[in-house]
């Protein structure tokens, strides 16, 4: 079964084809156009200025995904009597996301699917990034990684959401706990703006912390809170931390010669968060497998202190991520999503696949 991907949630132009069979996904090709340079001189995404860039970005992109993945879309409807690589359905991100952005890659699926005349699947944001750890599994299998076993909890982590999430099996989940403000990746960006270290904040963080370990001593005298991290609920909160950043530097005359100390201390006070909510959930839930998803998972830092938490305070727990390539926005993450819908024939009609950016999970 071959899947057609298409992501236009935010900044990025995504386009991937996939060959799945009994749950094998091998990526035919996987395109993606980044608008981060543009939006950099803004210190974040303006909907306006991406939504423009899709409009130029999507053709040539879906026109550079077929040819990689030797599908022409020219001759697409004769590929669908005579040959075997022709595409058998298509999934696109239907939301949450920039409204604008969601638009642009929703009616170009509807209107291939409807020229194609194949079956398209409106695909659940959050749910596309769950999926990209099932990319590569028998890849993964091989090398003898982690496999998933049910339940699993899912810690998804991104610019627009961080949330706590038990999957019982593929597409059922129940959300257990989530940000009540700021999502860990819009903290980033946040912190990395007042520090002024550049866009997106996730990397310039994570890079500026890192120096910290090649010097000999730290500056004990930086300390931010960790919020909610004794909240007996499995909810977060990183306002504060945001903010108790901000008036830690105002009252700093030197902090312009710390920012890798408050880099390090920023991002720990994260890490020490999320870790201790995700242990104590999984704890009480008996869950098999921790799942990482979202951008803010391929910060090496949260991987590394996962696997010693988890080894230690979870023996017979197993932690997951997906490849560094698809934790951020990529349309192999939605094609994969897409599969497990189109292998049971959990199809919507074009014309009812609309874009919201409010989608609930």
């Amino acid at each position: 079964m071959i899947i057609l991907g298409i992501e236009t949630s935010c900044d990025e132009t995504a386009v991937a084809v996939l060959d799945c069979k009994n749950n094998n996904i091998k990526i035919l090709s996987n395109i993606v156009s980044s608008q981060i340079e543009i939006h950099q001189k803004y210190g974040g995404v303006v909907p306006e200025v991406a939504a423009r860039e899709h409009i130029l970005n999507i053709l040539p992109v879906v026109n550079e995904a077929l040819e990689k993945a030797e599908i022409s879309p020219a001759n697409h409807s004769l590929l669908k009597k005579n040959k075997k690589n022709k595409i058998d359905a298509i999934a696109v991100t239907a939301g949450p996301g920039l409204i604008t952005s969601l638009i642009i890659g929703v009616e170009t699926a509807k209107t291939l699917a409807y020229a194609w005349q194949i079956p398209i699947i409106g695909i659940n944001h959050i749910e596309g990034h769950i999926c990209a750890n099932f990319i590569n599994q028998e890849i993964k299998k091989s090398r003898n990684q982690e496999k998933i076993e049910f339940p699993a909890l899912i810690l998804t982590v991104s610019g627009g959401h961080t949330l706590l999430i038990l999957m019982k099996e593929h597409e059922n989940y129940k959300i257990i706990g989530e940000t009540r403000d700021d999502a860990v990746g819009e903290a980033f960006d946040k912190a990395a703006k007042l520090l002024n270290i550049g866009y997106p904040g996730g990397p310039a963080i994570a890079a500026e912390a890192a120096r910290v370990k090649s010097q000999k001593s730290k500056v004990e005298s930086i300390c931010l809170p960790r919020p909610m991290l004794n909240d007996k609920s499995f909810d977060f909160s990183f306002s504060g931390l945001k903010t108790a950043l901000l008036y830690a530097i105002q009252k700093d005359k030197n902090w312009k010669e710390k920012i890798p100390e408050y880099c390090e201390e920023f991002q720990q006070a994260v890490i020490d968060v999320l870790i201790t909510k995700t242990i104590k959930a999984a704890q009480k839930l008996n869950c098999k497998t921790i799942m990482l998803s979202g951008g803010v998972s391929a910060n090496k830092e949260l991987r590394s202190q996962f696997d010693v938490a988890i080894k230690t305070k979870l023996i017979n727990t197993k932690l997951v991520a997906p490849e560094f390539e698809y934790c951020t926005d990529n349309a192999a993450m939605i094609a994969t999503a897409g599969y497990f819908y189109a292998k049971r024939k959990d199809f919507t009609p074009w014309q009812k696949i609309k874009a919201d950016c409010n989608k609930e999970f």
